[in-house]
């Protein structure tokens, strides 16, 4: 749904009630203000983040910018929230970059195992020549690229094994995302992946539909899987960012001063969002032994066992196929 349709043509009462709850995307209030919505993830780490980002830019706009903040996929899941940015329903949204690659491919980059063996050589690639295109080249559909928060690394979960090699997740229904690079990743490792709407993977666990599922530490933790997960392994086998994005229109239309606040607002909540995102990656892995789940950390043998399956497939030639500028796989590579 448009912006036009929320805010124009409606009944009064309809209006009314669409009005209280999401508002008509950039509205100014009584005392001139504007209103941005910001459409965050369900993260501790995240939520916190955007919590910072409202009230840093908040205070360097000068009274001038009121962001209203809806954590927890208030405002819908990762690909409703961008799609809104796009079309001005919502003015910024936090997202998985994997939950959204279908709309600009060049995120698939994001989905190559072991592209990434640190946090910190992640941000250094991120925040380098690579991730600032990757952020430049969401203009194409009508996005301003913000920053990239941290997702994590994804860890593989169970209640059957303690897994420590691909050999011992041959045959597992493994649920993933409906994505062509993960789906061939657990493919290769040996697994039956399932794509399947993360909002049914609870269930699914619960019931026995799938057999596994796999995602960082902070996704886990915040839904509640170690309670229907016996085994968590620590394989780190994808490093998935957050994107952070703006309707660029939007960003456009924001006087100089305002624009300034939500760039600083940005830079800042990048930096407090990583580091939080590190602190309670390490509070939940302890809270995780204490309420008695099984976490595995993988020996470097055991890690380059799953590296060497990736090396010897196909996978980086398939993100190669899948991205509009193949070179930055070889860019982050190298």
């Amino acid at each position: 749904m448009g912006k036009g349709l929320l805010c124009r043509g409606l009944p009064a009462t309809v209006f009314v009630i669409v009005l209280f709850v999401t508002g008509c995307s950039g509205k100014k209030d009584s005392s001139g203000a504007v209103h941005l919505k910001l459409a965050n993830v369900t993260s501790d780490s995240a939520v916190l983040a955007g919590d910072e980002f409202k009230r840093i830019a908040e205070a360097e706009a000068e009274g001038t910018l009121v962001i209203d903040h809806f954590p927890k996929n208030q405002l819908g899941n990762d690909l409703p929230a961008v799609e809104g940015a796009i079309v001005g329903d919502i003015d910024i949204a936090v997202s998985s970059t994997s939950s959204i690659s279908e709309l600009y491919r060049d995120l698939y980059l994001f989905d190559a195992p072991f592209l990434f063996l640190t946090s910190e050589d992640a941000y250094k690639r991120l925040d380098g020549p690579a991730g600032k295109k990757i952020l430049e080249g969401l203009a194409s559909i009508g996005l301003k690229g913000l920053t990239q928060w941290e997702n994590g690394f994804r860890n593989f979960t169970n209640n059957k094994i303690p897994v420590r090699l691909p050999g011992d997740v041959k045959g597992m229904k493994v649920r993933t995302m409906s994505n062509d690079v993960h789906l061939a990743a657990w493919q290769a490792f040996g697994a039956n992946p399932t794509p399947m709407a993360f909002n049914e993977l609870f269930t699914a666990l619960q019931q026995g539909t799938v057999d596994a599922e796999e995602n960082p530490l902070g996704i886990i933790d915040s839904n509640n899987f170690q309670s229907i997960q016996r085994f968590v392994s620590l394989t780190q086998h994808v490093y998935t960012p957050y994107i952070m994005v703006m309707n660029l229109e939007k960003y456009n239309s924001l006087t100089d001063v305002q624009k300034r606040a939500i760039d600083k607002a940005v830079a800042e909540s990048t930096v407090f969002q990583r580091k939080k995102s590190q602190e309670l990656e390490k509070n939940t892995l302890e809270k995780f032994t204490k309420e008695g789940v099984t976490v595995i950390e993988l020996t470097p043998d055991e890690k380059a066992a799953w590296q060497n399956i990736v090396a010897g497939s196909n996978i980086f030639d398939l993100v190669k196929k899948k991205l509009d500028h193949p070179e930055y796989v070889d860019e982050i590579l190298k």
